[in-house]
């Protein structure tokens, strides 16, 4: 399969669990402290809903950004499988696709998407190679002045 990475609008991309305030703190210190975005996230080509990245795509909507490093995946393709992360709940495809779709999210850090490589199946980030790329390519291009927030952030 070509897991290719695309700048895609940040707008478009439908989140299907709700953020958790810890986690996001950390990573917005960490994604502002470095001024990188290190990894892309994995959306569904055809709904554009998120299955690996909520946290990031957050932190990137919060700074200002327009664009996000993706690597799209056909959701409906019997290699890529759902989990939970919780020993208390369970979740199918169309849970997934119910919650990306309405307001009606599921909890934080609770689905864990899997991709079969070869025989055995590994957890989606396996396809996300590093990116590397700098906040600031990814903000719109009129966005100088959000630079200069980020900086003041940082140094808080």
């Amino acid at each position: 399969m070509d897991y290719r990475v695309v700048l895609v609008d940040i707008d478009v991309l439908k989140l299907h669990e709700y953020t958790d305030l810890e986690t996001l703190t950390k990573l917005f210190k960490d994604i502002v402290g470095r001024g990188i975005l290190i990894y892309p996230i994995v959306a569904d080509r055809k709904t554009n809903i998120v299955l690996d990245g909520a946290h990031r795509v957050t932190v990137l909507k919060l700074v200002g950004c327009k664009y996000v490093p993706t690597i799209y995946v056909d959701y409906s393709d019997s290699d890529i499988v759902v989990e939970s992360w919780r020993k208390d709940i369970k979740f199918d495809k169309n849970d997934v696709i119910r919650a990306g779709l309405t307001d009606d999210k599921l909890p934080p850090k609770s689905t864990r998407h899997m991709i079969k490589i070869g025989d055995d199946y590994q957890h989606i980030t396996y396809i996300q190679k590093r990116v590397d790329i700098p906040i600031k390519n990814l903000l719109p291009q009129d966005a100088s002045t959000i630079l200069e927030d980020l900086d003041n952030i940082h140094r808080m």
